[in-house]
């Protein structure tokens, strides 16, 4: 599994968000993106890493970044996971992977001696031309907000 580096051209997209809205990231040209990937809507991980990015809002607005969630989850969770937990920005339905495959985030995985291929947990920032900023893929689900603030905060 290879994914995109910083510095690649992060390809174009549209996915149907939460409510069945058609979602393009040329929508957010000119904006910094963090297109980040989760594998399952309201599972534990994915939750902690949902709710600190949707308590960092403000801040994440604050220094121009729009966030989007994406995983292979059909709308319909999608829309249950934005409710359940009062989320408050994007959540992308990638049923047949092809964004992730296109990102290079669907691959080979392994849990609890099986392996299965998925999404695997990485989250890229788009400069405002849609190229690869910076690729966080060494994180902690609940520390995951913090790392790209500080990220931004320094950079």
């Amino acid at each position: 599994m290879t994914y995109l580096k910083a510095g690649n051209q992060a390809p174009a997209f549209t996915l149907c968000d939460q409510n069945g809205e058609a979602v393009s990231l040329n929508d957010f040209g000119g904006k910094k993106v963090l297109v980040y990937f989760y594998p399952k809507a309201m599972t534990p991980g994915c939750k902690v890493q949902a709710c600190g990015l949707r308590d960092s809002r403000a801040e994440l607005d604050a220094l121009g970044v729009v966030v989007l969630g994406i995983s292979p989850d059909p709308v319909a969770r999608l829309k249950k996971f934005e409710e359940k937990d009062g989320l408050n920005f994007p959540l992308l339905s990638d049923e047949d992977h092809a964004v992730a495959d296109a990102f290079g985030v669907w691959g080979p995985k392994k849990f609890m001696g099986k392996e299965y291929d998925g999404i695997h947990r990485i989250s890229f920032l788009l400069d405002e031309q849609g190229k690869v900023a910076k690729v966080f893929d060494k994180f902690k689900t609940k520390d995951h907000h913090q790392v790209v603030l500080d990220y931004l905060n320094q950079a």
